[in-house]
């Protein structure tokens, strides 16, 4: 009986020194590294994004949209396929020349994307903020309006008005079963506001895979400063990751500072 219960204790500490080397490697590796700080400075920047103004909010996102819309666009441009100058039959070089001056290169198409991505992310900014969560009516608002911004850039103001209100309908028709289809297969993760504080210890920490624990005891932020290395261990947390959040608490100014202040 004793021989058994050494032997499980032997296997439960090799299991946790395993464990302690995993994590010593991750936080080692560059790459794992990088994606902390880039996970870091995205949270921190949406969170300074939430606080402010709506219009500028809104014009922070649509430029950001737009940027990214251009270079996908100029991309695509980019690569598209030359028209062979030999060869081929002249009413196909004719239908293939149509659909290029229709598509445009880089500089066309990195405006159309420009319009297209930088408004809708603009309207959907909008409608998040005015009516507090992502539906489909926002999804479909926001659509629309990429829709006609790319009717506009595309034909110019002296496009048919009908044109671009079926252009700007078949966006939505389309976002909107986009949509549903992506809330049928998918189940999108919403962050808990009462461990946002935690979420980011554990990230700097290279232990985001303990969230789930510090949520199955209940331990959120406002209990931070008064974790203790037997509250940890209550949620199954190895020894060596305890220890790294227990020093990351003591040498944090803010916190170290409750916990005396509670003491």
């Amino acid at each position: 009986m004793g021989k058994d219960v050494g032997g499980e204790k032997k296997k439960r500490g090799d299991g946790e020194t395993m464990a302690v080397m995993s994590l010593m490697k991750d936080q080692q590796n560059p790459i794992h590294q990088f994606q902390v700080k880039f996970k870091e400075a995205e949270t921190g920047f949406k969170s300074w994004l939430s606080k402010q103004k709506l219009p500028v909010e809104a014009a922070v996102v649509t430029a950001m949209g737009g940027v990214q819309g251009a270079f996908i666009g100029g991309l695509m441009g980019t690569l598209s396929p030359e028209m062979p100058q030999t060869g081929v039959d002249p009413q196909a070089m004719a239908s293939l020349q149509q659909t290029q001056a229709l598509v445009g290169g880089p500089l066309v198409q990195a405006r159309n994307f420009a319009a297209i991505t930088g408004v809708n992310a603009g309207i959907a900014c909008v409608m998040k903020r005015i009516r507090g969560k992502e539906d489909l009516e926002s999804a479909v608002v926001a659509a629309f309006g990429s829709g006609v911004a790319y009717s506009l850039v595309s034909a110019g103001l002296q496009g048919q008005p009908m044109n671009a209100i079926t252009t700007a309908a078949g966006f939505s028709l389309f976002q909107g079963i986009f949509f549903k289809l992506g809330e049928r297969f998918s189940k999108p993760t919403v962050e808990d506001p009462y461990y946002t504080r935690a979420r980011s210890m554990l990230l700097k920490l290279g232990l985001e895979k303990y969230e789930k624990n510090f949520k199955k005891g209940l331990l959120a932020d406002p209990t931070l400063p008064l974790l203790t290395d037997s509250a940890l261990k209550d949620v199954s947390i190895p020894p060596g990751p305890r220890l790294l959040i227990l020093d990351h608490i003591q040498r944090d100014p803010e916190l170290k500072g409750k916990r005396g202040s509670r003491g």
